[in-house]
């Protein structure tokens, strides 16, 4: 399928969920993301706020479970066409950007970070761990001024069915992809999950 296609239908069967179905899934996702990657103290993570209105996987409980442990927490921020990861505290107050996406103040373009983990939105993602997002290409972006061994993790309602027939060159593939009924590795990672 074309990445157009694939919007098109997985936007569609993602919004055919209810909200009960969404935050029972979320959950089914959060306790195998939990399971498989146990992040410990000190770890820096950087994980997407939902956007409920698209019916995007919960991160709440991702976000409740790293800051109870010391896991530092990074959210995005966009500015112009660049997305810049910033810092998230419990207290860090929220604003709507232009898309309706919770994100905090950019106050100065923050220094480059070392992630373990990066939680990235999709709308799909196939068996190659090729991604289908909105097609801004923000994270293909980010990707390349991060560290490249940082693990990046998809969430996703849907497991892979169809193959992505026009990724590009400079489309970045995910490590691994959490389903509800799964954690699929596609054996991208340059370090593997802590336990």
């Amino acid at each position: 399928m074309k990445k157009s296609e694939v919007r098109k239908y997985y936007g569609q069967e993602r919004n055919l969920l209810s909200k009960a179905e969404t935050e029972e899934l979320s959950k089914k996702i959060f306790q195998n993301f939990v399971g498989t990657f146990s992040p410990e103290s000190n770890t820096s993570v950087h994980c997407y706020l939902p956007l409920k209105e698209r019916n995007e996987v919960d991160t709440t409980l991702f976000l409740d479970y790293f800051h109870q442990r010391q896991i530092r927490v990074f959210v995005p921020v966009v500015a112009g066409e660049e997305m810049h990861s910033v810092p998230l505290t419990p207290q860090t107050q929220l604003f709507l950007n232009k898309w309706g996406i919770a994100e905090p103040e950019l106050v100065e373009t923050p220094e480059i970070v070392y992630f373990d983990y990066v939680i990235v939105p999709l709308l799909y993602c196939d068996d190659r761990g090729n991604r289908v997002g909105y097609g801004k290409g923000f994270y293909d972006r980010f990707f390349a001024h991060i560290n490249a061994d940082a693990v990046k993790i998809g969430l996703s309602f849907f497991g892979p069915a169809e193959s992505v027939d026009d990724v590009s060159p400079f489309d970045v593939p995910l490590d691994y992809l959490v389903t509800p009924a799964e954690v699929l590795s596609f054996g991208n990672a340059t370090s593997k999950p802590r336990k």
